[in-house]
């Protein structure tokens, strides 16, 4: 009995819930990304992620860069 609810209890807590239409205006939103809205830290993010991949740009939504690693 105690097993059944235990594995019960784990079970429902991997439910996965899809995001509902007028939930994507909240997750879109600028305080919703990394670094939220302050350009400084965005920038500053920036330099730490090329100064460790030695890479530079590709970060916009078209992208580019030979994806090698």
């Amino acid at each position: 009995m105690p097993i059944t609810l235990l594995v019960t209890l784990a079970l429902n807590g991997c439910a996965i819930e899809t995001v509902k239409p007028w939930q994507k205006a909240t997750l879109a939103k600028d305080t919703m990304r990394f670094g939220g809205p302050n350009p400084m830290l965005k920038k500053f993010d920036e330099h730490i992620y090329t100064s460790k991949e030695s890479t530079k740009g590709g970060g916009g939504v078209a992208g580019g860069g030979c994806g090698c690693n």
